[in-house]
């Protein structure tokens, strides 16, 4: 392990598609630093693979970087830098799996229900990749993001548009207030080490082992809670009919990609509850073809011309669209609806879009409308609702004035990993479900049904002060209010609030607004903040810290991937983290048609700089903080010329915009007086560059317009994806010449 390396991670999609432009840059730059950029696969298909090596040849199989970046995060030594990747729901991953397949990976297929041995282990291993399985594996740290202050200013000097909402618009959320998992959470905190079992005893004495040797530590937080399956039904059925009497647009807005287990299913109900007459009357067919409905609608439509009288249950599909209250669409072109597929439509990005939008969402047509937004767990649907009465009451936020809500998020060793690991149950019979300890006392149970939700989770001790901590750090260093988002309410958040408020104790908190507000509340009181031009510090668990940094910067800079993102490992080392993905798919479509990639890089930029800031401090590279120092203050010059990528052919795109960090990151080092030695190095570079501009940009664009062949979309080909990325002769020429 060479601690002058920075670990660069290679992902999926537009991400992947931009390190092909970017990288040989940035290798480039740092190579003049003494610096090592090595990149790691962990996309989509790496991870798969990897997880099938002992099925692959020799010459197929690929080694392990995500556990390798594992370990490497719980070292002093570790600098990661992480770029956006596919968090897979079901249908992704059966969509790379059969492309493998089509690729000559001899891999297994996915099977919903495995009844043998090799089907089990093959479900076991890919339960392994699915959803958010990178995070928690590299999150060995708290989050720290906050939008620099070079992209503050450009979105105050270069505003984006809130829309109004319209007078009396119909817009809200909607959720179900009990018999959801808010409602019947039970928490304890562990008086010592030890080890549990989850288990589920049935009406009738049976008792299923769910989860055994489950070992925690002394302090650790556990929780328990569950979704009664009848109670959802009930409320989604009552949604539909309350979207149609208001001739609004019906949406359903979940995290199918971090809760990969209890979102999907909580899809799988809505999209049976909307076509509740197609699967009365289809719904054994449907079955006995392997259709679920927790895969979508898209997916149950291309399933059907494989099943005997498939024309007739699609045909009974649209009648059925026709005849229930209007959906959001998510292409409307294409016909793709809110309930195509379970990961088009993610919380986080999605209703912060709808509040931008003055609360509308498209129709089937692409016209706009409002819209009712179902959330059905009521733990944080409150907070959406918060801003949209806000925004209604107030106006919208208008980005030239209004302050920031920077994000303190407790993400270590996996805490508050809701809905996406190996402690979530679809619970197959009506009974109980107990956590047990060593001893064989009974910590935690809940009276269940068949059909309902059941899951468990873990937020370790030291995670928690370590949050705390860093909460303190940033209030004191930034001057500004720290809330702590958490509802003594709920059973989770009352324990951490005890710890909360004894670690504090454990800080000189003198002079330092330090609060705990319910979620809800804290949306208020931040909100009347950044309207008077204020910031305030939101301090949140795992899945508000998720949903958080996508609100408040939507709302305040345009987007959440222009934001800067450092998570102390707590070890000592770094993770920087590059903005949010959930536009890629978009961005690969428009590329292969056009040849056009509207990526924004900016992420990148901002996580590099860190990155190299921290090499240089725990270092003592002088050249590496060099060009930290001058990257930032390129990064500012890329802002003020606006070089982002435009939004179609003709104006520059990712290719584009990374060539002019290149020539204002070179003019920045040839103009530095630290080192001498970096100036004369990049001061030929600065001088073709800027004599070169006309020509470079001239032959970017020049490509532009023609569809390109990329082979595979989940396992792209890399030889083409650089090809089609470097299209500019005269910059990989100038590019080569640094290296001499």
């Amino acid at each position: 392990m060479n601690e002058s390396t920075i670990y660069y991670t290679y992902t999926d999609e537009a991400p992947a598609l931009a390190t092909a432009s970017l990288l040989p840059i940035v290798q480039a730059y740092a190579a003049a630093a003494n610096v090592n950029i090595e990149t790691r696969d962990i996309s989509l298909a790496g991870r798969i693979l990897a997880n099938f090596a002992d099925h692959l040849p020799e010459g197929q199989r690929v080694a392990d970087a995500l556990a390798e970046l594992g370990a490497l995060a719980k070292t002093p030594e570790a600098n990661i830098i992480k770029l956006p990747n596919i968090s897979a729901s079901i249908p992704q991953l059966k969509a790379a799996i059969a492309e493998l397949q089509a690729l000559g990976f001899n891999i297994p297929d996915y099977v919903d229900e495995p009844t043998t041995d090799a089907e089990r282990d093959a479900r076991s291993r890919y339960d392994k990749v699915k959803g958010s399985a990178v995070n928690p594996v590299l999150r060995e740290g708290n989050s720290d993001r906050r939008a620099p202050l070079s992209v503050k200013a450009y979105a105050r000097k270069h505003p984006h548009v809130n829309k109004p909402f319209a007078a009396g618009s119909k817009t809200r959320v909607a959720t179900m207030g009990h018999d959801d998992f808010f409602s019947n959470e039970k928490s304890v905190v562990l008086a010592k080490a030890d080890t549990l079992d989850i288990r589920h005893i049935a009406a009738d004495g049976t008792v299923t082992d769910l989860k055994k040797g489950l070992k925690v530590l002394e302090g650790e937080i556990i929780d328990a809670t569950f979704m009664n399956a009848a109670a959802l039904d009930e409320f989604l059925a009552e949604t539909l009919e309350q979207a149609k009497a208001d001739n609004v647009l019906y949406s359903l807005h979940l995290k199918a990609t971090m809760m990969k287990v209890s979102d999907p299913i909580l899809f799988g109900h809505a999209v049976k509850a909307f076509f509740a007459e197609v699967f009365e009357k289809h719904g054994a067919a449907l079955a006995a073809a392997g259709l679920s409905a927790n895969d979508g609608l898209g997916s149950i439509l291309a399933g059907l011309v494989n099943v005997a009288g498939g024309d007739q249950i699609a045909a009974d599909f649209e009648a059925a669209l026709a005849k229930g209250p209007r959906l959001s669409y998510v292409n409307s072109d294409k016909g793709i609806t809110n309930l195509h597929v379970p990961s088009d439509v993610i919380v986080d990005a999605s209703m912060p879009a709808l509040i931008r939008n003055g609360g509308k969402l498209w129709g089937i047509d692409g016209s706009e409308d409002e819209t009712l937004a179902v959330i059905p767990d009521s733990s944080y649907a409150g907070v959406y609702q918060a801003t949209i009465e806000d925004v209604i009451e107030n106006g919208p936020l208008d980005p030239a004035t209004i302050g920031s809500v920077p994000n303190v998020g407790l993400m270590a060793q996996a805490a508050e990993e809701y809905g996406s690991h190996d402690k979530t149950f679809e619970i197959q019979s009506a009974g109980r479900v107990e956590v047990v300890n060593a001893a064989g006392e009974v910590l935690i149970s809940h009276d269940v049904a068949g059909g309902d939700i059941w899951r468990a989770t873990q937020t370790k001790d030291e995670p928690v002060r370590d949050w705390v901590k860093l909460a303190v750090t940033r209030a004191r260093a930034s001057k500004v209010p720290a809330i702590f988002w958490l509802d003594e309410a709920r059973a989770h958040d009352a324990n951490l609030i005890v710890k909360v408020n004894q670690y504090l104790a454990d800080h000189d908190t003198k002079g330092l607004t330090i609060k705990i507000m319910a979620p809800a509340e804290a949306t208020k009181y931040s909100l009347a903040r950044i309207r008077e031009g204020l910031d305030t510090i939101s301090v949140t668990g795992n899945v508000l810290r998720d949903y958080n940094t996508d609100l408040f910067p939507i709302l305040e800079v345009g987007t959440s991937a222009k934001m800067l993102s450092i998570v102390p490992l707590l070890n000592g080392g770094g993770l920087f983290e590059t903005g949010a993905g959930g536009s890629a798919p978009k961005h690969v479509q428009q590329f292969l048609e056009e040849n056009y990639l509207r990526w924004d890089s900016l992420g990148e930029f901002f996580a590099l700089a860190a990155s190299l800031e921290h090499l240089a401090t725990t270092t003592g590279n002088s050249k590496a903080q060099v060009l930290a120092d001058t990257l930032d203050r390129a990064t500012g010059t890329f802002l003020e010329e606006d070089r982002s990528p435009g939004r179609k052919i003709g104006t520059i795109d990712n290719r584009g915009s990374h060539f002019y960090l290149a020539l204002y990151w070179a003019q920045e080092l040839a103009k530095q007086t630290v080192d001498q030695q970096l100036a004369e190095a990049f001061g030929a570079l600065a001088t073709t560059l800027t004599d070169s501009e006309d020509q470079i940009v001239a032959e970017l664009l020049a490509v532009q317009g023609e569809p390109v062949d990329i082979v595979g979309y989940y396992l792209q080909n890399i030889d083409q994806v650089t090809a089609a990325m470097r299209p500019s002769a005269t910059f990989n020429g100038a590019l080569d010449s640094l290296a001499g």
